[in-house]
């Protein structure tokens, strides 16, 4: 199984970072359903703007961490590459 490291910039240009093992799936959820995030819901819509694969779920979890940690600016980098 594989897992998603992700960020989406939310309607009101913020950015939110989360793990899933369905990136398709959770960005519907993010934008669709109850099943979002509490911080996405009032801030759709969301849309990928970066996406990082891992083989398992601890590396994932781990930089799911240290990107949450990162600053606005940093993360925006990141995302610009």
């Amino acid at each position: 199984m594989c897992y998603y490291v992700y960020i989406v910039e939310c309607n009101d240009k913020t950015l939110y970072t989360g793990i899933a093992t369905d990136l398709q799936r959770r960005l519907e959820e993010h934008n669709s359903s109850q099943k979002g995030a509490k911080y996405t819901r009032n801030r759709r819509p969301v849309k990928l703007v970066y996406e990082e694969k891992y083989e398992d779920r601890s590396r994932a979890s781990k930089r799911e961490v240290s990107i949450k940690k990162l600053t606005r600016e940093k993360k925006l980098l990141l995302i610009q590459g």
